[in-house]
């Protein structure tokens, strides 16, 4: 079977539609389209199917696009064995994280990777959910992801999934509140306390719903924002409360913000890197993931 058609195939498996593999692999759908009908051709079996306007896989293409990995991380294999032989790790790793992953890691991992200079790191920080990472390390060759502990990973039966840490989520109350003196929070306390979570679907998010369906309290939730740095002012100008990673917030040190952890409950997100395999087989990305984990490391040191 022809290689470039094997690629072909992945990528579709990844993107799903025959017009993001032309954009991502810089052909126009016709070659696609035509790359896949080949590939149909050597295997003697139907690899896709109508599906509304554009195809799917069906149950042998998506077979073969498991195996499609497979054969393209046994090149990629091959070709890293060479380079290690020839040269020190080099080139560009392309590298998306989720924004306060990226305000906890990114900082400390730029610098562990200063003394390597032949390797390049170019990361985008974005909103991410499990669901999206998958079409994410297609782009990327790490993408730093997190996801509710209680959740199983949706991804790993196709990706490699590398721990970096577990981040504990804490109650964030504002100075002054009434609930401060207490050392640790009883969710029964918090029924009746205005909330401000994230949109639906993000794993903070997932952590408050899995907590509600554990005691079967339904938090109020007030105000909806992504972005962690704006609901720490939220919290810390008295307009409701927040679960906040334990690591990365900004509390100032109690001044700004006072931080809670739930009384029996385990509460944390699990962030991870993940990418595909044949990525991980290029000695550049497996000095950024060396390196990432050293600098999880040392943020949970840090505590």
């Amino acid at each position: 079977m022809d290689v470039q058609r094997l690629r072909v195939l992945r990528e579709l498996a990844d993107r799903g539609s025959v017009t993001a593999v032309a954009e991502a692999l810089s052909f126009t759908p016709s070659a696609i389209s035509q790359q896949l009908r080949a590939l149909a051709e050597e295997v003697g079996m139907a690899l896709t199917e109508p599906h509304g306007r554009g195809v799917r896989l069906t149950e042998a293409g998506r077979v073969l696009a498991v195996e499609a990995e497979a054969v393209l991380t046994a090149m990629a294999r091959a070709d890293a064995a060479v380079d290690r032989l020839r040269t020190t790790p080099h080139g560009l790793v392309r590298a998306a994280m989720f924004p306060s992953g990226a305000r906890m890691m990114l900082p400390g991992l730029l610098s562990r990777l200063a003394g390597v200079p032949d390797v390049e790191l170019r990361c985008r920080d974005v909103d991410l959910t499990p669901a999206t990472v998958p079409a994410l390390s297609a782009d990327h060759d790490v993408v730093v992801s997190h996801r509710d502990e209680a959740m199983d990973s949706p991804y790993a039966a196709t990706r490699l999934v590398v721990p970096l840490l577990r981040e504990p989520l804490d109650v964030a109350l504002p100075p002054g509140h009434p609930l401060a003196r207490r050392r640790r929070l009883r969710l029964d306390e918090l029924a009746d306390q205005p909330w401000i979570s994230v949109s639906v679907g993000w794993p903070v998010d997932d952590v408050l719903r899995t907590l509600a369906l554990r005691t079967g309290t339904s938090p109020r939730v007030v105000q909806r924002v992504n972005d962690f740095s704006v609901t720490e002012e939220l919290v810390a100008a008295g307009h409701g409360i927040a679960l906040l990673p334990r690591y990365s917030t900004d509390d100032r040190g109690g001044r700004r913000l006072l931080r809670r952890p739930l009384a029996g409950v385990r509460a944390a997100r699990l962030i991870e890197a993940v990418l595909r395999p044949s990525a991980a087989e290029r000695p550049a990305v497996r000095v950024v993931l060396d390196a990432l984990r050293a600098e999880a490391d040392a943020v949970v040191a840090r505590g």
